[in-house]
């Protein structure tokens, strides 16, 4: 999105030179769910990005102001709690952990907005979150370091948005490189960028424009699954910590102790890390296509194993996988909705988009909306 938008807004609604950040959502190669499970994940920021115009005002009040909802919202930075849903939550949340931090903040003012699709998976709360977290470090000479920044940002999401995500989202949206996707190491934060060299492809997004309400709901219960194999493997394997360290024969051993669901979960989560330390190993070689059979392992698994997928993105893998223009595909993000992630031919591609439009509104009665993504940098600062 382009910043002066946002900067004209801001002037236009409290008549000063605000400092202004972009904050890019996040795609995610392969390793879902894995995150929270101290696993490994390959994330890329892409130029979907949230843009951040914040200057103090000399008040005891923090004055929002939301673009793409046209939504006002103040609050007393010295007096305030998290509200029953809104964005506004995602602001005060950064506020609170700053604060909860010992650092000294005083009243600003603040418009945000972007070209991040809400609800697609591709995490428009994390970029907003790492958005505010650097322009207020900025603004009140915090010095805060990037890795901080990121984890005040997923603390955030936790107490105001009361989502229980991992460190994936603010990870990759802050530490975004270009052309470069993050291979992090969810346990240590050890990541190292791994060039992404597509050539002839490109990534494109199917959103299916559904946002099952279950979600949040289901992911809690993902999470409370795994630690039920952890706590199982635990009785045989006392130093195991979380499904990081469990092999497949370690699972089997604790198969009499646990559900059947709880099974199934924690294999597709060892599976899943097996994919992705496959995958990289095909990404280095330039196997593209070798990637793309990974992921669609991975769709498999989150749809018959974790089972948090749903009709419109089984439908969406399905039509990719009879598409020979495309290489690889899976749904992503936390599921239940939001996008299949595709690796799309180049001279294919139009072709392909339109004919998986076609046939989701033919399946759906739903407009299918489709996003070409580039890799890009992460969350920074735009005019000091």
């Amino acid at each position: 999105m382009n910043p002066t938008i946002i900067q004209s807004k801001f002037k236009e609604l409290f008549d000063k030179e605000p400092i202004v950040v972009k904050s890019p959502g996040r795609i995610n190669l392969i390793g879902e769910h894995t995150d929270y499970n101290e696993g490994f994940v390959l994330p890329a920021a892409i130029d979907k990005e949230i843009v951040i115009a914040v200057q103090a005002n000399d008040l005891e009040e923090c004055r929002l102001f939301s673009f793409d909802f046209q939504e006002s919202l103040t609050f007393n930075i010295n007096d305030f709690e998290r509200m029953e849903g809104g964005w506004g939550n995602y602001v005060m949340g950064v506020v609170a952990q700053l604060q909860k931090a010992g650092y000294e903040l005083k009243g600003f003012d603040l418009v945000f907005g972007g070209d991040v699709p809400v609800g697609a998976g591709l995490s428009s709360s994390a970029a907003v979150e790492n958005g505010v977290c650097l322009a207020l470090s900025a603004l009140f000479d915090l010095g805060l370091e990037k890795l901080n920044m990121l984890k005040f940002a997923q603390k955030a999401e936790h107490e105001f948005a009361g989502v229980q995500c991992g460190i994936m989202d603010q990870f990759a949206s802050m530490m975004g490189k270009d052309n470069h996707a993050i291979r992090l190491d969810c346990r240590s934060l050890d990541f190292s960028y791994f060039p992404i060299e597509l050539g002839d492809y490109q990534i494109v997004l199917c959103d299916t424009q559904v946002k099952h309400s279950l979600a949040d709901t289901a992911y809690n219960d993902r999470r409370r699954e795994c630690q039920e194999g952890v706590e199982a493997v635990q009785k045989y394997h006392p130093a195991v910590q979380s499904l990081r360290d469990v092999t497949l024969e370690m699972l089997d051993e604790a198969k009499g102790d646990v559900s059947e669901v709880v099974y199934t979960r924690s294999k597709y989560v060892i599976e899943e890390n097996e994919r992705l330390l496959k995958g990289c190993e095909l990404l280095e070689k330039g196997d593209i296509k070798g990637f793309g059979q990974q992921m669609y392992g991975s769709h498999d698994g989150l749809s018959e194993m974790y089972e948090v997928s749903c009709k419109e993105l089984d439908f969406l893998a399905d039509f990719a996988k009879s598409n020979e223009s495309v290489a690889g595909a899976r749904m992503m993000g936390g599921g239940f909705g939001g996008c299949t992630i595709n690796l799309v031919e180049k001279s294919g591609k139009d072709q392909f988009e339109k004919e998986v439009a076609t046939a989701y509104y033919e399946a759906f009665g739903k407009a299918l909306k489709i996003y070409e993504v580039n890799i890009t940098d992460g969350t920074r600062l735009v005019t000091a």
